[in-house]
């Protein structure tokens, strides 16, 4: 299984596993069927969510609006939903 797809024609579907709290944001591989991504910002008050979606807009070059968190407000593996992107996921993390 692929930690991505298509939907539609310009949307994807990211299954994420994050690793908060680490020295810096970056992705770090495969976890099973997810993309691991270490993130910088601590898991205190939705802040790693809202550093991930952040982290996520400028990597895709979207508004932040245009990122959405479909699923796993409060665990590490996250469903994350990119609208209208100009880049493929698998052009942006090399594995």
């Amino acid at each position: 299984m692929n930690w991505f797809r298509c939907e539609g024609h310009s949307d994807f579907v990211l299954t994420l596993h994050i690793q908060p709290g680490a020295k810096r944001t970056e992705p770090a591989g495969l976890h099973g069927d997810a993309m691991k991504i270490k993130l910088a910002a601590a898991p205190v008050e939705g802040k790693a969510n809202l550093a991930l979606l952040k982290y996520l807009a400028d990597c895709f070059e979207v508004p932040r609006h245009q990122v959405v968190l479909k699923q796993g407000e409060k665990s590490r593996r996250k469903v994350v939903i990119i609208k209208q992107s100009k880049h493929s996921p698998d052009s942006l993390f090399e594995i």
